[in-house]
């Protein structure tokens, strides 16, 4: 990964690179936040 981040750079230039970095490690949460609404939504609905 850390190669790949490099060569990014490298090629695309340090705006693009970090742009990449972060939408990559949001993903990760916004899929685990997803996961969370979907389970409090399911929750609140069986209790009602």
């Amino acid at each position: 990964m850390e190669d790949a981040f490099i060569n990014l750079v490298s090629q695309t230039g340090f705006p693009i690179a970090v742009t990449a970095f972060l939408l990559i490690r949001i993903e990760k949460k916004l899929d685990q936040l997803n996961q969370t609404l979907v389970h409090m939504a399911e929750t609140f609905s069986k209790n009602n």
